[in-house]
């Protein structure tokens, strides 16, 4: 999405509307034979009982642990509300996704906290970095809590209840608001890894910064995200879920679902709605109900996916 009008405002709204939605308490979106279609938005009491029986999981993302800015000068604190939330649940998932920036400042404090707060979910937890969990000069704090058994800079696939989940990164070397990066190397592993797949098998990718081009003026996209999507363009369904942006935008193409994840720590504002991206400040009554989770169920028999959004408030 990068259209622009030649009035005022900069941004094409027009080009916005078109390329995704925008999402409230909750969009429950679910994908049937491989085509989806959005339900509408939700509040948070039906979004706990609209998900059908089947494989859940969650997406977290952007817990910020250390950052302490006006913003939200307790996100450890916000990141323990998630977790709690996600204890309240009524049914437990199979398991959670963080879509990086576990940390805001790569220490191996903030490393010790976040675990300890996450932890208290009891769930197998599957990891990808955010730039903020690459700022220690040899990038071991994550590598060694999250990177063994990983290729490369930390990228891996695993399989669970009949989807192939696919964790990729995107955030070495990456300048101040610049594109994210795959890189050939990890690319080639990608096409190798699924290689000899089913088309029939429902496929989730998951990376920190958006594969999809939001807004390019402000880094919220991928240079070679397009020939990592390439590679799934065979697959009847196929999701994408990341973080980096702290807010929620969906788009569909084609057999693609695209989805961005709250931050659990700080909002930052709609693409070209201020100077730059970064933490933004709202009023305290407001600030739990522009963080949350995210929960994902798929119905194995009907190739049924469906993403819920709920806020840690409102």
């Amino acid at each position: 999405m990068s259209g622009h009008d030649h009035g005022d405002d900069g941004v094409s709204r027009r080009k916005v509307l078109e390329c995704m939605t925008w999402a409230g308490t909750g969009v429950l979106w679910t994908i049937t034979g491989g085509v989806p279609r959005s339900l509408g938005i939700i509040d948070s009491a039906q979004a706990k009982t609209a998900a059908a029986p089947g494989m859940t999981f969650l997406q977290i993302s952007d817990s910020h642990v250390g950052f302490d800015k006006p913003a939200n000068p307790n996100a450890l604190g916000t990141l323990e509300e998630a977790v709690n939330k996600i204890n309240a649940m009524p049914a437990k998932p199979s398991f959670m996704i963080h879509t990086g920036d576990i940390t805001h400042l790569s220490k191996a404090a903030e490393f010790d906290n976040a675990e300890r707060i996450i932890s208290q979910s009891k769930l197998d937890v599957h990891y990808v970095p955010g730039e903020h969990d690459f700022l220690d000069e040899e990038v071991k704090f994550y590598r060694e809590r999250y990177g063994r058994g990983t290729k490369g800079a930390g990228w891996y696939s695993f399989d669970a209840g009949g989807v192939h989940f696919i964790g990729l990164v995107n955030v070495v070397d990456l300048k101040a608001g610049g594109l994210g990066n795959l890189g050939a190397e990890q690319l080639a592993w990608l096409e190798d890894d699924l290689r000899g797949k089913s088309k029939s098998t429902p496929i989730v990718l998951f990376a920190h910064i958006p594969l999809w081009t939001v807004y390019p003026e402000w880094g919220w996209g991928t240079e070679d995200g397009g020939r990592a999507l390439e590679y799934v363009k065979g697959f009847g369904s196929v999701t994408v879920l990341n973080g980096h942006i702290h807010q929620v935008m969906q788009k569909v193409e084609g057999n693609v679902t695209f989805h961005t994840a709250r931050s659990t720590a700080f909002p930052q504002p709609a693409p070209g709605a201020a100077p730059s991206p970064g933490p933004m400040k709202v009023e305290d009554a407001r600030l739990r109900s522009m963080l949350g989770v995210a929960s994902v169920n798929f119905k194995q028999n009907e190739q049924q996916l469906a993403i819920i959004d709920t806020p840690l408030q409102g």
